[in-house]
């Protein structure tokens, strides 16, 4: 079983930066894929970014690349999405989840409760 908290979310301007964090519990985060999806409401969950587990390989949404970053510290059993330049539209629940099957956007075994993350003009 594995616990997964997200931190960092808030109200900032178009253009600002964030950082959220997902802290880890339980078995070790460290053989797990970690992935970040947002969630705006009324739709489905949106795959945005995903981290293997030592941190080599990357996957990003076409939606987000160049501007998103993950990245992952096992010591500290945190995994972390770097958002620049944010929008109106990256208003959303942003979730962070741990997979044991590899990178992409399924297949994800634990879920956090999210965190909200809006962007005003």
């Amino acid at each position: 079983q594995v616990l997964l908290v997200e931190s960092g979310g808030g109200s900032v301007q178009a253009g600002d930066s964030l950082r959220l964090s997902c802290a880890a519990s339980g078995r070790t985060e460290s053989s797990y894929s970690m992935g970040w999806f947002r969630q705006h409401p009324g739709k489905e969950r949106e795959f945005l970014a995903a981290i293997g587990q030592y941190g080599y390989s990357r996957k990003y949404a076409d939606s987000v690349r160049g501007r998103f970053t993950i990245s992952r510290d096992n010591g500290k059993n945190t995994v972390y999405l770097q958002m620049n330049s944010l929008k109106p539209e990256d208003t959303a629940v942003y979730y962070c989840a741990a997979s044991t099957r590899g990178l992409g956007p399924a297949g994800y075994d634990y879920w956090g409760q999210g965190t909200q993350v809006t962007v005003s003009t």
